[in-house]
């Protein structure tokens, strides 16, 4: 026996290392994955959507009446005073010079009245010296006061047409001449005034030309005074209430800016979104908290933001990283926990969710290691290491 392990002892020792080779080289590797703490702080969930700064106040000034308005000399954010600071001045809209072709039409028609006007002169003529003959008559008894009373009638009647024949031609003749001051405004000016102090947030008119009445000139607001209007979809407004506390990012600056819901519009409206589907919208309006002031000093009229209203908040959550989370075949939630070098699949039980963390309800504790977007192929007990 001694003899033959003898003769072939460098066989079997060559046979167990190809052996133990063999075993090496199928033995499973550690999995490398990502960890991350499962850890107690501060979780909230909300309702996130685009927001957009507007002044309390707008105000828009229009054309007070139809009329030649001045050139609007302000600029965007010069301020103005209620009351005092001159928006545009107002005049009569100016003459307008005639072509050819009307001035031949009031040519004739200037021609009509006039012998209209001499036809009536004449007229006049015949009816006042019928009343001259018809007064002799009547004081000498031979007519009668009806008789002399419509002669009287007839000459006021003569008398009342020669004038509007007058009338109308100098009516006509008024429009050929030439309009006074190479066309400049005319008559009575009409001053627009600032009806609110601010500044001028848009000039919505700019040159001096013909406006009609309610034109609008130019828009006035505080930019100290603006609140947020988020454009919220319906089924997430109603779980929105007046008071609900709101993170306003993404404005610009750092860090968030703190506001509260004044109030949440009753009325829907429908929108079409980039992606072609019709979605009802609901306006949630915001106010800035007060410690803010300061800070929204560098926004204006129509920034766009991002709003985001709390519907909880709790300061000392115990949460998980949500990359962490997945269902199981029966719906429950599962994560993969860090043990040593293996892998332990915990069921556990998930309260709110937000984009970061799930709040655990049960199933894990502060300080537990757990598995990032956990492979298909790691199983309860597989073998893993920390990615470098």
């Amino acid at each position: 026996m001694w003899n033959t392990i003898k003769k072939w002892r460098w066989a079997m020792v060559i046979a167990a290392l190809m052996v133990a080779g063999l075993a090496w080289s199928f033995w499973p590797e550690p999995q490398s994955v990502d960890l991350d703490m499962v850890s107690e702080g501060p979780m909230s969930v909300g309702v996130t959507d685009d927001g957009v700064t507007r002044v309390n106040d707008l105000y828009t000034v229009t054309a007070p009446v139809t009329g030649y308005v001045t050139r609007i000399e302000l600029e965007p954010s010069d301020p103005v005073v209620a009351g005092q600071t001159i928006i545009a001045r107002m005049a009569a809209i100016p003459s307008q010079p005639l072509d050819q072709r009307s001035r031949s039409e009031i040519g004739s028609a200037i021609a009509a009245s006039r012998a209209a006007e001499s036809g009536a002169a004449a007229s006049l003529r015949l009816a006042e010296a019928e009343l001259g003959r018809g007064e002799e008559l009547a004081r000498r008894g031979f007519l009668s006061k009806a008789q002399l009373d419509a002669k009287r009638a007839a000459a006021a009647m003569q008398r009342a047409d020669l004038a509007r024949s007058r009338a109308e031609t100098r009516r006509l003749q008024s429009l050929l001449s030439e309009p006074a001051a190479a066309g400049l405004p005319h008559g009575g000016a009409v001053v627009v005034r600032s009806p609110e102090s601010g500044v001028v947030l848009r000039r919505l008119t700019e040159s001096e030309g013909v406006a009609v009445q309610g034109t609008p000139l130019v828009e006035i607001g505080d930019p100290s005074r603006i609140e947020v209007a988020a454009d919220l979809l319906s089924r997430e407004a109603i779980r929105i209430k007046p008071g609900d506390a709101v993170e306003i990012t993404r404005w610009g600056g750092e860090g968030s800016l703190p506001g509260r819901v004044r109030t949440v519009e009753p009325f829907g409206k429908l929108k079409v979104s980039a992606l072609g589907i019709e979605e009802q919208r609901v306006n949630v309006i915001i106010d800035f908290a007060p410690d803010a002031a300061r800070r929204i000093a560098r926004l204006g009229h129509g920034y766009q933001v991002d709003a985001t209203v709390i519907l909880w908040r709790d300061p000392k959550a115990l949460r998980v990283p949500v990359g962490a989370l997945f269902r199981g075949d029966d719906g429950a939630w599962n994560v993969f926990v860090q043990d040593g070098d293996r892998a332990r699949l915990h069921r556990v039980t998930i309260g709110h969710l937000n984009d970061e963390y799930g709040e655990v309800l049960s199933g894990l504790s502060a300080g537990m290691r757990v598995i990032l977007n956990p492979p298909g192929a790691i199983e309860d007990g597989s073998r893993t290491r920390q990615r470098d």
